[in-house]
């Protein structure tokens, strides 16, 4: 009996359409077996490191990550034309369509050039200027999104949306850590509250929660509860963790493939492992005094952001894959006296910044750490309201040192008032392509499984390595 309808369609065509669906189905999978997209994704999640997909220039990642958007046009990206034309009307090919800003604003700045290269940079940035030849200053930057939230989830993610895997969390997954004693992603949050977003800055995402970052504290006990009240001696503490290993191992047999249950039963070993290395690791009372000095430890100013830099340091010399530092809040969003508010953020991170990379390079450790200092996006070349500037982001600036970057070069360009890139435009795919690059990565083959495709850091994007960087 025909089914109802003008292009009636017999039981039987509706059977054996199912049947073919069932069929190909089948096929698909088959298929996938054989091409080994079954076996793409390990049984059981860890850190223990892994090879990369061809020989790397880097081992680790320091982040420093300026919330709120450093202005370009006042640190690394000078615009004689902004003096020249500094209270006047913009032309047409760089106004400001939504309104937002007014007339062009110059720097209060003076810019100078530095090292063997000639790399220009602010009189705010002295000591970091100092390394000129180690960095590579890209001026091309663009991003998707002038809000806050999105273009940072742009530049953690890849995509304008939450909920996915950050940088450090894809790094962990690929490639491991060296010290099963520490975890492989650490974040260094300021003492004096989360940024802007967060602990979605380092989210895992949908890749498994073993892999999103672990907050460490700069001030008192790094993690805590990492010591018991009272003190236990060590055959008893060893009787314990043999007794939870075998109730944990019973669970697990119980309840397989459970990534939340890997996950708090790999954080709770390491945790038992963490209880002497973690606080080796960031006791930063154990450094010479010079080294504290390098950093500003004596300096009120800077004394915050150092502490976190040289347990930076000290953590990616132990091993950790992935370090991050933010500051609280957004500092660098200077909707309103900017001059000020960008003096101040540089006041408080160059100098400890520029040890960070003084003491890598004595210690061996610049070649093989990738640093990278950027925010979201950058800051308007006109002004809001008297001496603002708003979010921009169609054109900014970021550097990267160390890690096989070839420093003492500054690669892109914006047009003359610094509102667009236009010479060498680098997204943000194009960077996280370079940066897993330099760490052995190929940003096409770093893929996992989620709603069914296979999602990539750089995913819809069209990316490529930023060869003039690692050359």
């Amino acid at each position: 009996m025909p089914i109802l309808g003008s292009h009636a369609t017999t039981r039987r065509q509706v059977l054996a359409r199912l049947g073919g669906g069932f069929g190909g189905l089948a096929l698909a999978a088959l298929l996938g077996e054989a091409r080994g997209e079954s076996a793409s994704v390990p049984a059981r999640f860890d850190t223990l490191p892994r090879a990369p997909h061809h020989p790397a220039k880097a081992k680790a990642v320091i982040q420093l990550f300026m919330h709120g958007g450093p202005s370009h046009v006042d640190l690394l990206d000078p615009k004689p034309l902004l003096a020249k034309y500094d209270g006047k009307e913009p032309p047409g090919e760089v106004a400001d369509d939504e309104k937002r800003t007014g007339n062009l604003l110059k720097s209060p700045y003076r810019f100078g050039r530095h090292g063997q290269s000639g790399l220009e940079f602010s009189e705010t940035l002295p000591n970091i200027a100092r390394h000129a030849d180690e960095i590579a200053v890209v001026r091309s930057m663009y991003t998707e999104h002038r809000n806050h939230e999105q273009a940072i989830w742009m530049m953690h993610t890849g995509l304008l949306v939450s909920g996915r895997p950050g940088l450090g969390a894809w790094v962990t997954y690929a490639l491991g850590t060296e010290d099963q004693d520490l975890p492989a992603y650490v974040v260094l949050p300021d003492p004096k509250g989360l940024p802007v977003d967060g602990i979605r800055n380092w989210s895992s995402g949908w890749l498994p929660p073993l892999y999103q970052g672990t907050p460490f504290r700069s001030e008192g006990m790094p993690v805590l509860n990492l010591r018991p009240n009272a003190p236990r001696t060590a055959e008893l503490d060893r009787a314990r963790l043999d007794l939870l290993g075998a109730l944990n191992a019973d669970h697990k047999r119980r309840h397989p493939g459970e990534q939340e249950l890997d996950a708090r039963i790999a954080s709770f070993e390491l945790a038992a492992r963490m209880q002497l290395s973690a606080t080796d690791a960031l006791n930063v009372e154990l450094e010479s005094p010079h080294t504290r000095t390098l950093y500003g430890l004596d300096n009120p100013v800077t004394r915050s952001y150092g502490i976190r830099c040289l347990m930076a340091r000290r953590l990616v010399e132990r091993g950790v894959r992935f370090v991050q530092l933010f500051m609280a809040g957004q500092p660098w969003d200077t909707h309103a006296n900017n001059a000020a508010s960008t003096r101040a953020c540089c006041e408080q991170t160059d100098a400890p910044i520029a040890g960070l990379l003084t003491d890598l390079k004595q210690r061996g450790l610049l070649d093989q750490t990738l640093v990278l200092w950027g925010g979201e996006f950058g800051r308007t070349p006109g002004a809001q309201g008297k001496d603002g500037r708003d979010h921009h982001p169609y054109g900014f600036s970021v550097w990267l040192a160390g890690g096989g970057i070839q420093g003492g070069q500054v690669f892109g360009a914006t047009d003359d008032f610094g509102y667009r890139a236009t010479v060498d435009r680098t997204s943000v795919a194009d960077l996280h392509a370079t940066i897993l690059h330099q760490l052995g990565l190929d940003f096409r083959l770093l893929a996992f499984p989620h709603n069914g495709r296979d999602e990539r850091l750089t995913d819809v994007y069209p990316a490529k390595v930023i060869k003039p960087l690692v050359a």
